[in-house]
Formats: structure tokens, sequence, C-alpha cells
């Protein structure tokens, strides 16, 4: 019998929180587990920092502007394909419930619509989950409301609830699943249920070096996601203010913690451990103070780089810490690798399962991908070079960078234009125009500098 499938997605995770990356703030110990008893990626990233563009890309293998799913509230498009249809036509059993965001802008609680479900079949509640934090039942459909739940109807428990539903139903069941839950959480509105609403002290919380930065580039400083949103300087309380959402992000963070410890029980109590592959992972990770910045979709690596973890269970696998550069264009075919599963469908990403269970590094290169404004960069072990135009807020911004990322681990010395640097930001950016001239990115999103 193939092995199941369980894929447990969060929302705006910071990759340096649980512990197994080397959080020391939160104890997440049921996250831990997961790596502990298969494999802990340590280079996965995604090509586009915020939530539409990143889910796309990890459903169908394919880059922002090829999917169509290229900014927020813009749906992927109706003829593509994504990794749960492969595993349905090899005979899977493929379930989907929690936020969704690939359908065209939905409010909370509001019914999908027409909208492309990418091959999963059973879907009890087609509704945009969106940032909820709590969710009852009407007419028996989900109705997702704003204010915060109890331990039955915050979001994070609600979902962990059906999922272990969807679970129960399986464990007689001849057939293999593929099942996916996606939990709002961490992302902002920073609240989250008692207990975990005051389990972390506000005046404990570690404030990153960067926070405290004067000369930031311009599109950090003032653009829609800049510090000027969250932390501008001379704020009243600034650090007071950054610690208190700090630790409410703690708290969502905990109570994600004690949920996968109650899926994992199950699948342990009732059988289906030893024959499922449990993944754990985000679309985007969260600045968290860092530049003075909250949330997402700027250009500091942080954002782009972040948690993937693989129980693989049975006899013969040894843990590791994988060192193999994943993309999230490269997931659904790399699964199927996994699964020795035929994946029939064009993606821009590759099957990395064998260089995965080598530990080979790969390529190592991540290109950024624009939103709806021209921006576009690269990532590689030694260096990250950015490229900015016009901004979300309508400003033009110049302040492109270049990092180093061995030498300025937090990214705060901009060496771009410098002299010394001149041949490797010219490298660099050749290799971004080779890029999305292969794939075709729209001309009006890049920056003239790399069109």
């Amino acid at each position: 019998m193939q092995k199941n499938i369980l894929i447990i997605y969060t929302d705006q995770f910071r990759r340096d929180v649980p512990g197994c990356y080397g959080g020391r703030e939160v104890e997440t110990p049921n996250i831990d587990a997961l790596g502990e008893q298969g494999i802990i990626f340590e280079r996965f990233y995604t090509s586009s920092a915020v939530c539409t563009p990143s889910r796309g890309c990890f459903m169908t293998g394919r880059y922002p502007h090829r999917n169509g799913a290229y900014r927020n509230g813009v749906p992927v498009g109706m003829t593509e394909h994504g990794f749960a249809e492969a595993f349905a036509q090899a005979g899977y059993h493929t379930g989907y419930i929690g936020k969704w965001h690939l359908a065209d802008h939905k409010e909370r609680g509001e019914a999908l619509g027409e909208y492309n479900p990418l091959g999963f079949e059973e879907w009890k509640d087609p509704v945009e989950f969106g940032h909820c934090k709590s969710v009852s039942r009407e007419n028996g459909m989900a109705k997702p409301c704003r204010h915060v739940g109890n331990e039955k109807t915050y979001t994070t428990d609600w979902l962990t609830d059906e999922t272990i539903r969807f679970l129960q139903g399986r464990v007689d069941k001849k057939s293999s699943f593929l099942f996916m839950v996606s939990i709002p959480d961490p992302h902002q509105p920073f609240e989250v249920r008692r207990p975990y609403d005051t389990m972390f002290d506000p005046l404990k919380m570690e404030i990153p070096e960067s926070f405290y930065e004067k000369e930031i580039p311009d599109w950090a400083d003032r653009d829609t996601w800049g510090r000027q949103h969250y932390f501008p300087q001379g704020l009243f309380e600034r650090e007071g203010h950054f610690r208190r959402l700090k630790a409410q992000y703690l708290g969502e963070i905990k109570c994600i913690d004690d949920n996968v410890g109650r899926i994992t029980a199950y699948l342990k109590e009732s059988g289906l451990w030893e024959n499922t592959i449990v993944i754990f992972t985000t679309d985007h990770g969260e600045y968290l103070g860092e530049h003075g910045l909250m949330e997402k979709n700027n250009l500091y690596e942080s954002v782009y780089h972040i948690p993937l973890l693989m129980s693989m269970p049975g006899a013969g696998f040894v843990h590791q810490r994988c060192k193999t550069w994943l993309n999230v264009v490269d997931f659904g075919k790399t699964l199927a690798g996994f699964a020795n599963v035929d994946y029939p469908f064009d993606t821009d990403g590759e099957d990395r399962s064998g260089q995965i269970l080598r530990n080979e590094t790969g390529v190592e290169e991540l290109y950024i991908h624009p939103y709806d404004v021209p921006k576009a960069g690269i990532l590689t072990p030694e260096y990250e070079l950015a490229y900015v135009g016009r901004g979300h807020c309508g400003e033009v911004f110049h302040d492109h960078v270049l990092f180093d990322c061995r030498r300025d681990v937090y990214q705060m010395h901009n060496l771009f234009g410098r002299p010394e640097y001149r041949e490797i930001q010219e490298q660099l950016t050749e290799k971004i125009r080779r890029h999305h001239r292969k794939l075709g990115t729209p001309q009006q999103f890049l920056p003239k500098e790399v069109r």
C-alpha cells in the first residue's frame, strides 16, 4: 500500500521560531518531532513572499505569472493542474480544508464560487476562511467569524478537529489518502485564544538587532508593508508595541504546535502513523521586527526562507538535516518522487527527491518573483541582489540592494553600487534577466534594470 500523506500548511510562520530551527522563546515539541523522525529541510524557499502567489507556486509547481495567481485576489488559472491531481490520478483519495486564497478575492466566510480545486476531491467546506479567529457551523456549512473563539471554535482547534474527523473516516479504507489542512495562523491579526494570549510575557520578548536600524532602503521604510506602517521611528512605546504583537504571535504558534500534537497522537492511536508521511510547512515567513518590519512581501531574505519538515515513518530511513536547495515550485514533483507517483503535468519545478535522499545541495539559487509591482532578485548562499521600481503605495523607489549573506547575516549593510562588487553584481543581474526571459515574465512587472 502506498504511503498516506498529510500536509499541515500554516500562514506566515517564521522559520527560526520552532526549536528544531534554533528557536528559544517558544517550545514546539510536536513540530520538532516531525523533523526528528524524518527530514528537516534547511534550505526551503518561496519565490514570492505573499499569500496567493506563494500558494499558487506550491500547488501548481509554476511561477506566479505562469499559473495566473500573481497577486492576492487574483485566482489561479482554471486550466492549471496541481500535485493533488497527480496523486488522485494515481489512486489516492484527496481532501482539503482551511484557508484557500486561490479563488477570486473573497471575504471571510464567503463561498469560493467558481474555482479550480487543483485536484482536491473531498472538500467539505469550500469557503474562504481568510484570517478568521473562530468557526461555527450554520446549516451544515462552516461559518468563519472575526471574534476570537475558545478551545472548540478557535480556527486552529476547529480545523484540527475536522482533520481528525477526516482521518477517522480513512482508518479502515484500503485506498491511500493525501489530505491538506491550511491553518490561517500565525498571520495577523495578532491575537489568540486563552490561555495562549497570556502565555508569553511581552517584557521578555527578544528584539532583533536590526529593529534599531536608523537608515534602511526607501522601500523598506515607506512602502505598504514598510516600517512606517508598524514601527516608525519616534513612535511612542515603539518597543512595547512590538513586544505585545510578538507575544501574541508566539501564542498563535504554541497553539499550532499543540494541535500538531493532537493530530500526530491520533495517527499513532489509530494505527495510521506508520504508513503516513506528515509534512509541516508555510506559505512565507514573518519579519517579526527585523528592520522595524512585520508581515512579509519585502525583499529581505528571511521571509523567503521557510520551514519544511517531513516525517518519514517506517524502517530504513535515517533522520537528516537536508542541505538540498528546494523551491516551492519543486514541492509537488518532489513529493510525487518520494511516493513513486507519476507527475504528468508541466511545471517549472524539478523532482529533487533523489538529491534529498543523498543530501546533495543541487542548484543553489532562488529567484524572487514580482507581485504586481516591479520587483525582482536572486538569492544564493553568498549574496542577495534585488531591484525595485514603483512600490505598492505608488511611489517610485530607487534603493536596489546587494547583501553579502555570509558576512552580513542580518542584511544591514547594502553593498549595491560599490566598485569592488561590480563584477558579482553584473553576473547576478544577468542571471535574473535570463531567468525572467526564459519564463516570459511580463516586462511591466520587472524593474527596468533587468528587463
